[in-house]
């Protein structure tokens, strides 16, 4: 089979586009056809090998023999081992499987569902990591009830789109912060109102919020907790301020009651369920911005790292997608 290997750490160069063996399933495992995968900041983190953390499951020095970037894909089940009762041959599903930037990826059952009808194999692949980061933050760690006001901070990103839209099935007002390119797509998805952050700083404004999710730590937290009601919360979720931003997050949890840490996003069946459930129900619409060809990775690698992805990019691999330069366009 096609697959991309990635030979070191460092820059998409590198990633490699080679022939190697297809994996085999083991009892409880799927192998899929892959029509689609989606990288996410857990992929560019692992491609640089920063933090070093990211090494712990990829190799300490080098990537392990035949490494397959990508965590997120939708396909069609190819076969199935043994112990599989919930799926079979032929069913199209999505979810979090190991090397998905490939033609064959194998997955556990339970990390995989089937694929709502109404969406696209792009738009399922756009789905699991970021999907699932968003529900958990939004529900869980911000624990959202209808009619309070939720700001999504970085809300046209692969997260935020999901947790704008998220927040609004949960029944809350949602305010979402974003550039000026981005205003229309975040108020397409639900966001009653849009702050245009190169114009104002929502900081420094009279709304204040029961919960801000904040996806790109471009602020302090103490400005954050400046605009919260007094039993708001901060809840981070972003990668981009370092260790540095998660020990910080800590510590102020322990003393600071309006101060959220940081939340582990693992993906679980019920979860992928509910995600499932509110896609099939149009409450949630991915949000895809390029699509590229599997032998295009390292470019959308490059794209990605640039910072300005409006939703999710994907990797179609099945003949699907159309990778035209036009068809290169945000899509709510």
């Amino acid at each position: 089979m096609k697959a991309v290997v990635q030979t070191g750490y460092g820059s998409p160069d590198v990633l490699e586009l080679r022939e190697i063996d297809r994996p085999v399933p083991g009892g409880g495992d799927i192998l899929v056809r892959v029509q689609a995968a989606s990288l996410h900041a857990g992929d560019y983190f692992g491609l640089r090998g920063s933090p070093f953390a990211a090494r712990m499951t990829i190799g300490l020095f080098r990537p392990r023999a035949n490494y397959i970037p990508g965590l997120d894909a939708a396909g069609t089940v190819e076969t199935v081992g043994r112990n599989v009762t919930r799926l079979r041959p032929g069913d199209e599903v999505f979810g979090s499987v190991s090397g998905a930037c490939a033609e064959y990826a194998c997955a556990a059952e339970d990390s995989l569902v089937p694929k709502p009808v109404n969406v696209t194999f792009e738009q399922a692949a756009a789905s699991p990591t970021s999907g699932l980061t968003a529900l958990l933050g939004v529900r869980d760690a911000g624990k959202v009830q209808p009619g309070q006001k939720v700001l999504i901070n970085g809300a046209s990103g692969g997260v935020g789109t999901f947790a704008v839209q998220i927040a609004k099935a949960l029944g809350a007002e949602v305010t979402g912060v974003c550039s000026t390119a981005n205003v229309d797509t975040v108020r397409s998805i639900g966001a009653e109102h849009v702050v245009d952050y190169t114009k104002e700083d929502f900081a420094q404004g009279d709304k204040r919020y029961d919960l801000i999710l904040d996806n790109i730590a471009s602020r302090s937290f103490s400005d954050l907790r400046r605009v919260l009601t007094p039993r708001g919360r901060v809840i981070p979720n972003s990668g981009h301020g370092g260790m540095r931003y998660v020990v910080k997050a800590f510590l102020l949890s322990v003393f600071v009651r309006q101060q959220g840490s940081m939340f582990v996003s693992l993906p679980k069946h019920a979860d992928l369920v509910v995600l499932r459930e509110l896609m099939e129900s149009g409450r949630v619409t991915p949000v895809v911005d390029r699509t590229y060809p599997l032998e295009e990775v390292p470019e959308a690698f490059r794209y990605l790292l640039q910072g300005h992805a409006r939703g999710k990019v994907v990797i179609t691999v099945g003949g699907n997608g159309d990778s035209d330069t036009q068809d290169r366009s945000a899509e709510a």
